[in-house]
């Protein structure tokens, strides 16, 4: 990432440059995932783009990436107060199974129960 880049992201009033960023960027051997990661979580107000961050990263390389999928995903979930965008995770993160493993994922991760308690506060 040149200077340019970094000043323009520095700049980013959403997160969607940086999102974008990442998109373009991804296949670059030195791309700095953290510190993509910790500016978008710095700009993004409602969560939106740290949701469709973790979510991307995890469908290229989940393992690869979990460092910074995690920590996008405790970002949305502190950011996302109505609740609009971490609902996707569920599904995008866990599987399309996920119900059918709810007290498992509830005991096993704590992002997960963290999202769930707030989608279903008295469960499903």
């Amino acid at each position: 990432m040149n200077e340019d880049d970094k000043r323009q992201l520095t700049s980013d009033p959403d997160g969607l440059l940086t999102y974008e960023y990442i998109a373009n960027h991804i296949d670059d051997p030195e791309i700095d995932i953290e510190s993509l990661a910790d500016n978008m979580i710095r700009v993004d107000a409602t969560g939106q783009f740290v949701v469709s961050a973790a979510r991307y990263l995890h469908a290229i390389d989940s393992k690869r990436f979990a460092s910074p999928i995690g920590r996008l995903i405790a970002a949305a979930i502190e950011k996302d107060r109505e609740h609009r965008y971490i609902g996707d995770l569920l599904q995008s993160i866990w599987g399309d199974d996920y119900a059918q493993h709810v007290d498992e994922l509830n005991a096993s991760d704590d992002n997960f129960r963290r999202i769930y308690k707030r989608l279903f506060p008295k469960g499903i």
